[in-house]
């Protein structure tokens, strides 16, 4: 008689994973993550990518994807008939503005703002794989899955947000307004499992979740010497997010007492101009520097001396822990997924305040370097990417 292990390796081997997403062939900290863990998991799983990019946008070698066993498929939207489009749009208005808002008309919402031709052609996209478990990546894809929920039979629906609670559930948030906020609740509250970044987070949401902290989603280059007294930065330029018109600002105050740093900004988007403008304002062409997005980022890390996130909000930061995986200390916004990571260790300014970032980048100047990036380097060896797939591993094979 064969051992059960052997029964239950088999299993777990034959089981098949779809990660469903807007975009896995472009940069960005939620690609890199996704890549890195489906690469993981495709060593013992048969996994499957579902994007809604064009098929003449694949380029394997971005996140080293050429290395794994992944299949792709390339999912367009069909257009929804006019004559419905202006009934869904009606009933959307009605549900956001005039009708009481629970479950039941959560529920009607969440078929006016994805129609029936578009819910239909997801779920018949992923009926097609006979997936045992499909993972919608980001918030808004995960609503979208929670949707087609009685279309895809028995398979684990789990929805992996990326964002901190707060950016999706503030009062602030640039994501959701007041009036979408209780539907997204309602709705991921259907899906087999909600993963999120953080313990903060996890305590914040109505709807059970699981924490899965993200790994180091690369392999680090030398560690920096601390000599070039170089602050760096990397991120999407996208508004507000990143919070690098306050670190520009900031830099400028810091420079009026420093002559000898400079500072990195590595990144591209749709505020580019404007970073580039702030800068030219104060006349700090020569000390700050603008450089696109690069597959060897490692670079950046290493011939740095300090890293300074400077977010407004975050889920979890993977910058911070590539930047402490190359030795480098870290000024940061006072974020709590930052608090979290990093402890005492972080030098922590008031988020969004230009002029307390001016002291933070001065007090990182007079640090103890060799100390603090000893400490980093035992932090980042926390997320391990090994420990965190088998975290998603568990949740496969409940």
């Amino acid at each position: 008689m064969e051992h059960p292990i052997f029964f239950y390796i088999f299993a777990s081997m034959t089981k098949k994973i779809c990660f469903l997403m807007d975009s896995i062939f472009s940069f960005g900290g939620v690609q890199r993550v996704t890549a890195v863990i489906a690469k993981e998991l495709a060593k013992e799983y048969a996994v499957t990518i579902v994007t809604l990019e064009k098929p003449d946008e694949k380029d394997t070698s971005i996140y080293n994807l050429q290395e794994a066993d992944i299949q792709y498929r390339f999912f367009e939207y069909p257009d929804t008939p006019r004559w419905k489009n202006i009934l869904c749009k009606a009933y959307s208005y009605l549900y956001r503005k005039v009708l009481p808002q629970n479950r039941f008309t959560s529920d009607l919402y969440a078929h006016s703002s994805f129609p029936s031709e578009k819910r239909n052609a997801l779920a018949e996209e992923l009926q097609q794989g006979h997936y045992d478990v499909i993972i919608g990546v980001h918030a808004p894809l995960a609503v979208r899955l929670a949707a087609c929920k009685k279309l895809l039979g028995g398979a684990k629906l789990i929805g992996w947000i990326h964002n901190a609670h707060k950016a999706l559930f503030g009062k602030d948030s640039r994501y959701l307004g007041p009036e979408l906020q209780k539907h997204y609740e309602w709705q991921l509250g259907k899906l087999n499992k909600t993963v999120v970044l953080c313990e903060y987070d996890a305590k914040e949401y109505p709807i059970p979740t699981q924490v899965i902290y993200n790994p180091l989603t690369l392999v680090p280059g030398e560690p920096s010497k601390g000599t070039s007294k170089k602050f760096l930065a990397v991120g999407r330029f996208s508004p507000l997010h990143k919070g690098f018109d306050i670190l520009i600002q900031a830099f400028a105050l810091f420079a009026e007492n420093n002559k000898e740093w400079t500072l990195d900004i590595v990144g591209e988007g749709p505020e580019e101009e404007a970073f580039r403008n702030l800068i030219a304002k104060n006349k700090l062409e020569g000390r700050i520097s603008i450089h696109p997005f690069t597959k060897e980022i490692q670079k950046y890390y290493s011939e740095a001396q300090v890293y300074v996130l400077s977010s407004r909000w975050e889920g979890l930061p993977l910058v911070l822990i590539e930047a402490m995986a190359h030795g480098l200390p870290i000024v940061s916004s006072d974020l709590t997924m930052s608090k979290e990571i990093m402890g005492d260790f972080g030098m922590y300014f008031k988020n969004g305040d230009a002029n307390e970032l001016a002291r933070s980048l001065d007090e990182a100047t007079k640090t103890d370097w060799e100390k603090k990036s000893k400490e980093a380097l035992t932090i980042a060896s926390r997320f391990n990417a090994e420990a965190i797939v088998q975290q998603w591993k568990d949740i496969i094979n409940e």
